[in-house]
């Protein structure tokens, strides 16, 4: 075990003894953040790994949880659901990167911004599938070998280990060829290709794996918050998670881990402030994390990873 390995799994136990010792809210935003961090990982992957845009990662997201709800509520198995929505989810994406396939960039992105729309104007208007805008209600948490885990803190360990699990999944697939197979196409698909990369088969299993990711999420958020309705779905949440992986470091692998925290936690943490010196936050938190992220991007476009780069370059030309 190297140093960066130790120093993740001491983060890892502490994150889960201090989870022990907070209020009910707080364990909530902690799992609530280990759902958006499966999704934004896979978006990672398409985006950061394999250099093709995608504003459609909600859709998926509302896939998987929308699935899991309809297949919950008729009494399925927690562990019978999950591989279902990681499949349709799969298999969808596979479809949406055919248009990846002709067109790249910001026509790009408009394609996938439209098929987000689409599945929220199916999950809004199909009422006797979806329920509409009453949404569903009361989505059972899962039962895990005779294990109940309806408790805020057990689904919270258990969707923590559950996000390790992914993530390792995805260490191991992003060092593989399949990894290296992705970064060529990020960097120079016409080179790629010329050294034998399928192009057409690694497009296509960028957007199909990040939508996998993005289904595993929505299984686990409707269980979290035991009701859905359409709109954690809305095409502003893809844009909340793609700025999560450019904040944190397009990429990088932990870059969707940092840029969470502050998409997901950072905000929450600014309104609920007590302290006097934040007294303001409380009615001008968005306005001050919206300036924060501008200037950030301004002053670090490879996001908060990238600082120990910048600073060791500055370093490096002041001597």
């Amino acid at each position: 075990m190297n140093a960066k390995s130790a120093a993740l799994f001491v983060f890892l136990m502490a994150i889960a003894i201090a989870a022990a010792f907070m209020k009910r809210s707080d364990v909530y935003l902690l799992t609530l953040y280990c759902v958006f961090l499966m999704a934004t990982m896979g978006l990672n992957l398409t985006v950061g790994f394999a250099g093709q845009m995608s504003l459609g990662q909600a859709a998926f997201f509302g896939i998987g949880a929308y699935h899991a709800a309809i297949l919950m509520k008729l009494g399925w198995p927690f562990l019978a659901v999950l591989p279902g929505s990681a499949i349709i989810c799969f298999v969808l994406g596979l479809a949406l990167g055919f248009p990846a396939l002709r067109v790249q960039h910001h026509y790009l992105a408009f394609a996938t911004l439209g098929f987000n729309a689409l599945v929220f104007l199916v999950m809004r208007n199909e009422e006797k599938l979806t329920g509409g805008t009453y949404g569903i209600s009361d989505i059972p948490r899962p039962t895990l070998f005779g294990f109940d885990l309806s408790g805020h803190l057990a689904y919270f360990y258990f969707t923590l280990v559950s996000l390790i699990l992914l993530g390792l999944l995805l260490w191991w697939l992003l060092r593989s060829p399949w990894g290296r197979a992705f970064a060529a196409l990020r960097d120079n698909p016409i080179r790629a290709e010329s050294l034998g990369v399928n192009i057409t088969a690694y497009t296509l299993l960028a957007f199909a794996i990040g939508a996998a990711c993005a289904g595993i999420g929505g299984v686990y958020f409707a269980s979290l918050v035991e009701f859905i309705e359409p709109g954690p779905f809305h095409f502003s949440t893809s844009l909340t998670m793609l700025l999560a992986v450019i904040v944190g470091g397009s990429g990088k692998f932990f870059g969707p881990a940092l840029g969470t925290v502050v998409i997901v936690l950072l905000p929450e943490m600014l309104r609920a402030s007590s302290s006097p010196w934040l007294k303001f936050m409380q009615t001008w938190y968005l306005a001050a994390f919206g300036i924060a992220v501008v200037l950030l991007m301004v002053w670090l476009p490879g996001g908060l990873l990238s600082l120990p780069e910048k600073l060791s370059g500055k370093m490096g030309r002041g001597k």
